[in-house]
């Protein structure tokens, strides 16, 4: 059973542009952090926190927009991999700087609204 907590009953109260803000704010927070290699442990966790956000506003827009839906689970999907291989990841200074160009573009398309293709 789910069990919706405060947090996601307070982040699915915001209008979804609001919400796309929010991800944005953690993508970009991802980007600074892997860039200058600092606290891995608080870039995980803030890669945890954007899967939700992105579970949590995917099930409100999908029926206004399959397509950006879409590519936010896609966006999901980016993020998951990245856990799975998170402490090569941050030892990797290739893999970081693709890191921080990934989170760079997407919280730019986010900023700009719904990321369509």
């Amino acid at each position: 059973m789910n069990t919706v907590t405060k947090e996601q009953e307070h982040f699915q109260l915001e209008d979804i542009p609001t919400q796309l803000n929010h991800l944005a704010t953690h993508l970009e927070q991802i980007q600074s952090l892997t860039l200058i290699g600092a606290d891995s442990d608080k870039v995980v966790s803030l890669i945890h926190e954007s899967r939700y956000y992105i579970e949590w506003t995917v099930s409100q827009l999908v029926d206004i927009d399959i397509d950006s839906s879409f590519e936010l689970v896609d966006l999901g999907r980016v993020l998951t991999r990245w856990l799975f291989d998170w402490s090569e990841i941050w030892t990797n200074p290739k893999a970081r700087t693709e890191v921080v160009s990934f989170t760079k573009n997407w919280s730019l398309r986010l900023r700009k609204g719904v990321p369509v293709s």
